[in-house]
């Protein structure tokens, strides 16, 4: 290697220089640099950059809204199976309304049965030892809110009927703050009233919009579960007319009783949790279903209408295996969502409903039920954009675990020891640090001898 020449620093021989000495020539234009050929490969890797940033994002808010996805996603089977009803329906021989209950509470029994033995899950049918009260609680809540339902449509215009089922979200909300201690802010329930503001301008009621055009008296409105509305025939009009102010009034209590089984049995399903199986839950629903079904057919002397069609026999198949999707998307959900935001997304029923009518039956809607559409759509987005931070800051100042929190400190407590206010946890790390010096100095092939003056190292 070529040998370093120190530098030699030399001072200037004079301190005054003449004015005439040539100054370096200024640039007055500076070329701008020719792109390279990397230029266009560059704008393409941010553009992937800004890609994957904003699928980051999208992919962290589908996170933190599982469980609110999961039940706007058993909404829409919900929907497909209520398209399935309204076609059955529309047959020469209509098949009852009972029947069709019965049919898809059996299809539903069957599937979970079946599965829980094919995957050896425990107490397939009575469910574990712990919670088969709460089971049962689900099985008569659901079933009061189908009753409800059914009494309600017997007195009451398919658009009330409408308005107050959809009561049961905002009860759902209140029972999961009341019993369950959940999180439910000012914006959620904002955004729950909206939404039930939307159902109104969907439904419009009679006792809202009297002489308005588009009462759905004539047709199944969005959103209402078929089945229960082709159980009271063609009648539903002559009983609005003829019914009495008492038999209304009883028929309002019994669909609010209806809008509160609903809450119930949501409430129930977030109770137990993941201490059952979600297949559990619709084991102890679907039974109890068809058990009522059964009798109610007996006792209404309701006929048994045999398909006589393949259509038949397809649409009854998808009838039942739509509502087991949306039954097991709802139960899984409701168990990984507080009450009150998963309640919400059962709004969204509404709007696949309006959507299904446009497609499949050319149903155009009117201009308040897209202006309630997309209310609806407007509250479910901002409860779920607003989920995470609502709920860091909820539990930040009320100093309650919470998963994001936790999962934060847990990993700065791996890489920072905990301190601690025992003295002997100092001597003894002090103790360790002065045991490893002695190792260092006396190296690896010197014996450490015992010093009895010395502390021995607290491991």
């Amino acid at each position: 290697m070529p040998s370093r020449n120190p530098f030699n620093a030399s001072t200037p021989d004079r301190t005054n220089f003449d004015a005439d000495v040539p100054l370096s020539p200024q640039v007055s234009f500076i070329p701008t640099p020719r792109g390279t050929t990397n230029e266009g490969s560059s704008q393409v890797a941010r553009s992937w950059r800004r890609i994957v940033r904003r699928a980051g994002r999208l992919g962290e808010l589908a996170e933190n809204n599982v469980g609110l996805l999961l039940v706007a996603s058993s909404q829409f089977f919900f929907s497909l199976m209520n398209v399935g009803v309204k076609t059955l329906s529309s047959l020469d021989l209509p098949v009852p309304a009972m029947e069709l209950i019965l049919v898809r509470m059996a299809i539903t029994w069957i599937c979970c049965v079946a599965y829980m033995f094919f995957m050896r899950v425990p107490d397939p049918i009575l469910g574990p030892k712990g919670v088969r009260y709460f089971l049962v609680q689900r099985g008569v809540f659901g079933f009061l809110g189908i009753y409800g339902l059914y009494y309600s449509l017997q007195y009451l215009s398919l658009s009330d009927a409408t308005v107050l089922q959809f009561l049961s979200p905002m009860f759902t909300a209140i029972a999961g703050a009341i019993f369950l201690r959940e999180v439910f802010s000012w914006r959620e329930a904002a955004a729950g009233i909206a939404s039930l503001f939307g159902v109104i301008l969907i439904a419009r009621p009679a006792f809202l919009f009297r002489s308005g055009p588009g009462t759905h008296d004539d047709s199944i409105p969005a959103g209402v579960d078929s089945m229960m509305l082709r159980a009271v025939g063609d009648s539903t009009t002559a009983n609005n007319e003829s019914a009495l102010s008492a038999q209304r009034l009883t028929a309002v209590g019994v669909a609010l009783l209806g809008a509160v089984g609903a809450a119930g049995a949501y409430t129930t399903i977030r109770h137990i949790g993941k201490r059952a199986h979600a297949l559990h839950n619709l084991v102890a629903y679907s039974a109890l279903c068809v058990i009522v079904t059964i009798i109610a057919m007996i006792v209404m002397r309701t006929p048994f209408v045999v398909p006589t069609r393949w259509d038949w026999v397809l649409l009854l198949l998808f009838i039942g295996i739509a509502g087991f999707t949306g039954q097991v998307l709802l139960t899984l959900g409701l168990q990984r969502e507080a009450a009150g935001r998963g309640a919400i997304a059962v709004y969204g029923q509404i709007v696949f409903a309006t959507i299904f009518e446009r497609l499949f039956f050319h149903t155009s809607p009117s201009p308040l039920s897209i202006v309630g559409t997309c209310i609806i759509i407007s509250s479910a987005l901002y409860v779920a954009v607003w989920h995470r931070h609502l709920t860091l800051r909820y539990h930040s100042t009320f100093l309650i675990p919470c998963p994001q929190l936790t999962k934060k400190v847990n990993h700065e407590t791996k890489t920072r020891p905990e301190s601690s206010d025992d003295p002997s946890v100092e001597e003894g790390l002090l103790d360790e640090h002065h045991h490893d010096e002695e190792e260092a100095t006396a190296g690896a092939s010197i014996p450490l001898t015992d010093n009895p003056g010395s502390k021995s190292p607290a491991h």
